[in-house]
């Protein structure tokens, strides 16, 4: 006999998810409050917040606190919270410049951590075996055997994954490969996912202080290939989510004179604002009159120039690299105040920002400054900083593991 509808399993799975979901965009809420929301009896709420209360998902928090001084009469509000560290999980980003691995809880707190500086050089069978080795060296060190652990979670940039084998077919990465070699050390669940998204989803899950209204997020990464993710509702946007770095081929200086190799086209964004752009223009002017520090420093061998001369360079205003670095800033507002009238997100979070050696105060407010002159104050106030350091990129992975094997399961083990 045919069946249909919805199974009492599933309805139980997903009125859990909606409970967690609640609880991670307002923090500790009521269950009455969670009744209102879901639109559901207290019995019903209570019955499935108990269940998960016992199996140590969820704890009750305490008694909510009035700021008026005379309480309203009747039952008193109990708070409910997700219980962070009801398990925890491991991630692991892959990018261009570094493979990062850790530990954190499901609110994002890093317990252990592991970073491998990498470039276009390194083989893959280096980072396979970084990973592994990682891996087993996080389980060992924290004492953690596979009941405390919800997972390993995998993001992955777009750019690495000829490098790590995974063919993409219309658009879809298949990481039957990777999978495979990390069955080798492992039988915990796996979740792979390009780490911009899963970067993007860390800005939102572990944000400490909670916004109910703070639900459309959109998310650049800077890098040799840029990167864009729009959400809605806090969930990525599927027609973003598979092709983040359509960014690259959009055209922020139509009067430029360079003609970019890959696309044929003049101005496009890989070909004014990535890094690789910016020493290709430095190059063109290196000399000792018009980069007298850059060429001082770099004892005029141009192959030798870093990030942190070009830093030093533009403080001692250089007036070369000046003039390079503030055009490139100038078209990166161009980039953003597009992205923003063309997905129109509440904000716009950058990552990885390093136009001048390591992200600080002065490049935000410098976007900030060149953006409030092109778009004005209503977009460059929509601009903020990634929460995601430098040093614990591989939440990228924690993020994507616990969406997937926490929230989308509603705490059910995935094991």
């Amino acid at each position: 006999m045919e069946q249909h509808g919805i199974s009492k399993l599933d309805l139980k799975r997903r009125n859990r998810m909606q409970v967690l979901k609640i609880l991670k965009q307002r923090g500790p809420t009521s269950r009455i409050d969670i009744a209102g929301t879901l639109e559901l009896t207290r019995a019903a709420v209570t019955i499935i917040t108990n269940e998960m209360i016992e199996q140590g998902i969820i704890q009750e928090i305490g008694e909510y606190k009035h700021i008026t001084e005379k309480a309203p009469r009747g039952r008193k509000k109990i708070l409910i919270d997700i219980n962070h560290h009801y398990k925890f999980v491991i991630g692991v980003t892959i990018e261009e410049d570094i493979v990062s691995v850790g530990l954190s809880t499901l609110a994002g707190a890093v317990l252990d951590k592991r970073n491998l500086s990498i470039d276009h050089t390194i083989e893959y069978n280096a980072i396979a075996d970084f990973v592994k080795k990682s891996i087993k060296e996080v389980l060992a060190d924290n004492c953690l055997d596979k009941r405390s652990i919800l997972g390993i979670g995998f993001g992955i940039f777009p750019t690495m994954y000829e490098k790590l084998g995974i063919e993409v077919k219309d658009g879809v990465p298949d990481y039957t490969k990777v999978k495979a070699v990390i069955r080798g050390v492992t039988d915990l669940p796996l979740v792979f996912d390009n780490s911009v998204k899963g970067t993007a989803m860390a800005n939102i899950d572990f944000l400490k202080t909670k916004d109910p209204n703070r639900q459309n997020i959109a998310f650049l990464q800077y890098g040799n290939n840029m990167n864009f993710v729009v959400t809605n509702l806090n969930e990525p946007i599927f027609s973003y989510d598979n092709r983040t770095g359509f960014v690259d081929k959009m055209i922020i200086n139509p009067t430029s004179d360079r003609v970019c190799e890959k696309c044929g086209r003049r101005g496009c964004v890989e070909n004014e604002i990535t890094p690789s752009a910016t020493m290709r223009k430095l190059s063109e002017i290196y000399s000792p009159d018009a980069t007298p520090h850059l060429y001082e420093a770099s004892k005029g061998n141009f192959r030798s120039v870093s990030r942190d001369m070009m830093m030093t360079a533009y403080e001692k205003e250089d007036p070369g690299v000046r003039k390079v670095l503030d055009n490139e800033i100038k078209l990166m507002a161009v980039l953003i105040n597009n992205l923003y009238f063309s997905t129109n997100p509440q904000k716009i979070v950058l990552h990885h920002f390093n136009f001048r050696g390591a992200p600080n105060d002065r490049d935000f407010n410098m976007i900030r400054n060149a953006l409030n002159e092109i778009g004005g104050p209503l977009v460059a106030g929509k601009i903020e900083t990634s929460i995601i350091e430098e040093k614990h990129r591989f939440l990228s992975g924690c993020a994507l593991a616990i969406r997937e094997l926490f929230f989308n399961r509603g705490g059910f083990d995935a094991n």
